[in-house]
């Protein structure tokens, strides 16, 4: 909800080594539409007229597959990252952002990540927890190169 009022483009939950909740079947589709009517909610409260895409629940390891060779600046929080925001002077193809689970992504996950070409991004001393996570950098993402 909260994300789609900052301006997301597509939203992609992952199913990662730390993973609490797994969702299968009808339970997945019904969170899954669930998802869908906060988005319309939170598109109607902003003035938004599109919607974002909302994908189904997939394998860290799929999604960085599927990826291939997009050409958006590939971020992943990370409390040890080595960027900042202030490092890149534009960002011309859009981002994609990848937040933790809760406990935050294990060596692994992080391996895949670098992996595939996302950097590790700090945005400062604080851990934050799952609601705040994604919802930080993408207001600071839009204030340094969106429409804020």
């Amino acid at each position: 909800e909260k994300a789609v009022e900052l301006g997301i483009a597509a939203c992609q939950p992952l199913q990662t080594e730390r993973s609490v909740v797994r969702l299968q079947g009808d339970r997945a589709a019904r969170r899954e539409a669930h998802w869908l009517a906060l988005a319309r909610a939170a598109c109607e409260q902003c003035g938004r007229t599109h919607l974002p895409e909302l994908a189904a629940p997939q394998a860290m390891d799929r999604w960085l597959a599927a990826l291939g060779d997009a050409p958006a600046l590939r971020l992943a929080l990370l409390p040890e990252g080595d960027v900042t925001l202030r490092q890149f002077p534009q960002i011309d193809n859009g981002a994609i952002l990848a937040v933790g689970p809760e406990g935050g992504f294990t060596a692994n996950d992080v391996a895949l990540l670098t992996q595939t070409g996302f950097h590790g991004l700090r945005l400062g001393p604080r851990i934050l927890r799952t609601e705040t996570a994604g919802l930080a950098p993408l207001s600071a993402l839009q204030a340094r190169f969106g429409d804020f």
